[in-house]
């Protein structure tokens, strides 16, 4: 089981509503079946602060696969444009998704919770 997490560039919306509407849309633009676009650079330098922390699945790193919160991998393929949404792991969820909101939030990007439709806080 993964938690989803989405994260974007763009001004925040201003309730949780405006951030469904906003997440549906830049879903169906950005991940809707269209050929993908390459990560826009601020989201390119978020995943690289994720990825600083815990390697992508599959790497060669050294961490056991066991410690890497990610769903799936690379996370770069989670990415278009301005939007990354992408899983971690339920067992990891706590720690993985409090870091990645601390720095989707230092590098004034929305971070939106698919699961309950919330902002993060």
């Amino acid at each position: 089981m993964s938690y989803h997490l989405a994260v974007w560039e763009g001004p925040r919306p201003v309730d949780d509503n405006a951030a469904q509407a906003a997440f549906a849309r830049l879903r169906t633009e950005y991940l809707g079946g269209r050929r993908r676009i390459r990560a826009s650079p601020l989201i390119e330098q978020y995943i690289s602060q994720l990825l600083a922390r815990w390697p992508d699945l599959g790497s060669d790193a050294e961490d056991d696969e066991d410690d890497i919160p990610w769903s799936d991998g690379p996370l770069i393929d989670n990415a278009s444009g301005p939007l990354f949404y992408f899983g971690v792991v339920y067992s990891k969820y706590e720690e993985a998704t409090e870091f990645a909101v601390d720095h989707a939030r230092a590098l004034g990007l929305v971070c939106f919770d698919p699961q309950t439709g919330r902002l993060a806080p």
